[in-house]
């Protein structure tokens, strides 16, 4: 098996078809966490990071978009705008673990930054449709303002209102889940290799 049959292949290991499940979990906690807080951040996507550096961009991007699926269908309907952007999300760090972004802490920061920009061109849109702009988080909400009233564009207004929270969140999200990845033992590692015992999906 090649590595692109590897990456992308829709036959999972046993392990990594528990490993959704549990994803999905952290990403749930995450949330309530920091809604609870009421953090500037959103948290809601350290399990389906963690699962992309694990299992790959499919277990990842799947983890990351049924999260807002039950999210949405439990506490919060306006998750399920934002399916698409876990799933963003999981795919983009599942393709770059597997090119090797996960070696070193300094890689996993740019790694984080380049997820949060993926939430960013992803949200944006989604944001303006659905939301006139405004994320709904008090940090970026007051940026939105402060460009609407400088005469900004709407677009730009919404860019810098999610680039606010996105950036910051996505930066801690990856290296909280850099620092469990390597931690985890060897053996738990060799459990989620690709290229080991599959199962069909």
């Amino acid at each position: 098996m090649n590595k692109k049959q590897s990456m992308w292949s829709l036959k999972l290991s046993a392990a990594a078809l528990v490993l959704i499940p549990v994803a999905i979990g952290i990403n749930y906690v995450g949330k309530l966490f920091a809604g609870a807080l009421k953090l500037p951040l959103w948290l809601d996507s350290i399990g389906t990071v963690l699962a992309s550096m694990l299992a790959g961009p499919v277990v990842g991007g799947i983890s990351g978009l049924v999260n807002n699926i039950i999210y949405g269908l439990t506490i919060d309907p306006i998750s399920f705008v934002y399916a698409l952007t876990n799933l963003g999300i999981g795919l983009v760090v599942g393709i770059l673990t597997f090119k090797g972004w996960v070696t070193n802490i300094g890689k996993a920061m740019i790694l984080g930054i380049i997820v949060g920009l993926t939430a960013v061109v992803i949200s944006t849109p989604l944001n303006i449709i659905f939301w006139g702009g405004q994320t709904g988080n008090v940090w970026g909400d007051s940026v939105f303002t402060y460009f609407l009233a400088h005469h900004s564009p709407l677009w730009i207004a919404s860019f810098f209102d999610e680039i606010i929270v996105d950036i910051p969140d996505k930066i801690i999200v990856v290296l909280v889940s850099y620092i469990i990845y390597k931690g985890l033992p060897k053996n738990t590692l060799q459990m989620f290799n690709r290229n080991q015992s599959i199962e069909r999906l």
